[in-house]
């Protein structure tokens, strides 16, 4: 894998469709870098009262009012298998576009946006198994650390999709 050059960008300013490049919002859980495509992306908020639902997924935090639209909220370390994590002055809701559904995805922070040629995107390795291959959509290597490349559809499989448009329609 070769070191990518990216170009960081203002969270405001809008997806450019630059042939051979992808824009991706970038932000940690735990000590990893993770990205997911801007065009997924909707907005980014700050951490605001979750009203919790009983008998849901774990990884279902619960639901936000977001201007009258009210959207399942998913801790997405939990969604993971990671341990949850304590909400700082850095944590955000990502608003992404998933499966058809909005969803808010709790995030440590929110890194920045970067644009990425798509010849320094690699596939995930062959040694991946188990769980979470089928959401990783590659890797990119940045100066001193990798960027993990999500899928944002394939996270949540049909059976969890199916909870969450139990607990908020729209």
């Amino acid at each position: 894998m070769t070191t990518a050059t990216v170009e960081s960008r203002d969270v405001k300013n809008s997806f450019t469709d630059v042939t051979g490049t992808m824009q991706l919002v970038s932000f940690t859980l735990g000590k990893e870098l993770y990205g997911v495509e801007i065009t997924k992306v909707r907005e980014i908020i700050l951490i605001t009262d979750i009203t919790r639902i009983p008998e849901t997924p774990d990884f279902l935090k619960g639901l936000i009012n977001l201007r009258s639209s009210v959207i399942p909220v998913i801790d997405l370390r939990v969604r993971f298998g990671m341990p949850e994590g304590e909400t700082t002055d850095e944590s955000r809701i990502m608003v992404i576009q998933a499966c058809g559904k909005t969803i808010g995805i709790v995030v440590d922070a929110v890194s920045e946006v970067l644009r990425v040629k798509q010849e320094h995107i690699a596939p995930p390795p062959p040694t991946i198994a188990g769980l979470g291959r089928e959401y990783l959509s590659g890797l990119v290597k940045l100066n001193d650390h990798l960027l993990i490349l999500l899928d944002i559809d394939k996270i949540f499989d049909e059976e969890e999709m199916t909870a969450m448009k139990a607990v908020a329609a729209n």
